[in-house]
Formats: structure tokens, C-alpha cells, sequence
């Protein structure tokens, strides 16, 4: 099988990113057609794990009972460490978040704090 050097097969990709634990894990949540994948503004419910992603494609999928957007920023060509990893992918939603008035809190002494977010 030829691939271009510009696209990536998602169950590898998400097995590289480090957003399931295995790849026979990431196939089988993909072959379930648990993942949409956002590419040049049509957004497409997947089911074949073989299906091409590409940097600059939006991922939507459901990651310990809540929603998560995946924008992926590069490819990788083996599963490396986590920092590495982390490196494929940007959470849109970081920036509003942290931004946002909801994420700070007041203490009795009137104090706002960031509220820490556990992942």
C-alpha cells in the first residue's frame, strides 16, 4: 500500500497521539464509527480505520464521556513519548477556556484564582 508522505491512516495516527492506549483499541473505536473527522470544511462520520488524515483535519470524539476536538497539527512516524506526542495535536478549545470568566473562581477573600483543569 502506498501512502503519501502527507497523509496518515487514523487508527495510527491516534495510536501515535497517544489518544488510545493501543491501536487494535483505536481501530475498533473506529471501525464503530465513533469519529468524525473535519477536513476542508465537510465534516464525515468514519468507520474504516484505513481512512487518510491529514494535518490541518478536526477530529470530534467522545473520550471519557465527554466530547473532545482534536486538530491535528503533524504526522508522526513512530509512537514516541508523550511530550512528542502531544506535539501532533492542538485542543481548540484551550484558548476559550482559558480565557473564559468561568474558569476562575473567588475565595473568601474575594481572590480569583485559575481554576486547574485535570486531564
Amino acid at each position: 500500500m502506498s501512502e503519501t508522505n502527507d497523509a496518515q491512516r487514523i487508527d495510527l495516527w491516534l495510536w501515535h497521539a497517544r489518544v488510545f492506549k493501543t491501536r487494535s483499541l483505536a481501530t475498533a473505536i473506529v471501525a464503530k464509527g465513533r469519529i468524525r473527522v473535519t477536513a476542508n470544511g465537510l465534516t464525515r462520520r468514519i468507520s474504516k480505520p484505513a481512512t487518510l488524515v491529514r494535518a490541518g483535519d478536526t477530529l470530534t470524539l467522545l473520550r471519557n464521556g465527554s466530547i473532545v476536538c482534536l486538530t491535528i497539527l503533524a504526522l508522526a512516524d513512530r509512537r514516541g513519548t508523550a511530550s512528542q506526542a502531544q506535539a501532533l495535536y492542538q485542543l481548540p478549545d484551550d484558548a476559550e477556556q482559558d480565557a473564559s470568566p468561568a474558569n476562575a473562581r473567588l475565595t473568601e477573600e474575594g481572590r480569583t484564582h485559575e481554576r486547574v483543569s485535570s486531564r
